[in-house]
């Protein structure tokens, strides 16, 4: 089971809705735009980027959520059943237990480049 499913009681969306969406990395907004994918296009064009859902509403934990698809979509990492990821705004803030460092490296280097992600905290996360 993923981290979507696990977390969220949600299965993957519907690939193709995907878009791109151009924006400067929320960690520093005076850089040049990036293209990100996001699983459907905003529904409003009001909807902040921490806000976006899976389908383009509004949704309280819509960062979280994109958190936890692009770490389920990515071949590099398994299936960890002690780990648990939260928004608090724009910082993604992981929680629980990982297996190793690296694999700790493996989902905040994924975190923070989700659309919308401006810092990951990984205080609560023990490694080991």
């Amino acid at each position: 089971m993923g981290l979507l499913q696990k977390l969220f009681n949600l299965g993957k969306p519907d690939k193709s809705k995907e878009t791109t969406v151009q924006a400067p990395p929320a960690s520093n907004p005076s850089a040049p735009a990036q293209n990100y994918t996001v699983p459907a296009a905003p529904q409003k064009p009001d909807i902040p980027p921490e806000r976006l859902g899976l389908n383009g509403e509004y949704d309280d934990s819509g960062l979280a959520k994109r958190v936890a698809l692009a770490i389920d979509e990515n071949p590099s990492t398994t299936d960890f059943d002690r780990l648990w990821i939260a928004q608090t705004g724009s910082t993604v803030v992981f929680k629980g237990e990982i297996p190793s460092q690296a694999d700790l490296d493996r989902v905040v280097g994924i975190a923070r480049g989700v659309y919308g992600a401006k810092d990951v905290k990984t205080t609560e996360v023990k490694v080991g």
